[in-house]
């Protein structure tokens, strides 16, 4: 584990390498134009799993935890976000094993905790990669034109 820059929490290791390159090109030539719309809703649908694996586990319930984290596991393996489906499908799999056991999901706290901040991560890297107003430094001296 690492230390977050700025998100004062714990990521995986394998935060220097959100995505799996290779197949987030392959990805986006499969998708063609739908790609954008797509990532669009990645985006819109990894936030609201988010909040609910967050929510779930706040609640001590580990049932509402397997969906969202399926979801976005899904997801994130379609764009080549290999650590954020990685650390999705550990927290799913927790889950399910929690839910078979009638089990509190509070030893998943940690892999929850780090979830926001390496959706966030991924998401950053795949925007400066696809956006090139997001990646674009400032020119030299236009700072004030």
């Amino acid at each position: 584990m690492i230390l977050a820059e700025g998100k004062g929490c714990l990521l995986p290791d394998s935060v220097q390498n959100t995505v799996d390159w290779t197949a987030f090109a392959q990805a986006r030539r499969d998708l063609g134009d739908g790609f954008v719309r797509l990532f669009g809703y990645f985006r819109e649908d990894g936030a609201k799993a988010i909040a609910a694996i967050e929510g779930a586990v706040r609640q001590g319930q580990a049932a509402p935890i397997v969906l969202p984290a399926h979801k976005l596991k899904s997801e994130a393996r379609e764009f080549g976000a290999v650590a954020l489906a990685a650390l999705a499908e550990d927290i799913e799999l927790s889950a399910r094993d929690c839910v078979e056991w009638r089990q509190n999901p509070a030893d998943l706290v940690e892999q929850v905790v780090a979830l926001r901040p390496l959706y966030e991560a991924t998401v950053q890297a795949i925007d400066e990669a696809t956006n090139p107003l997001k990646s674009r430094r400032p020119a030299f001296g236009g700072a004030g034109r």
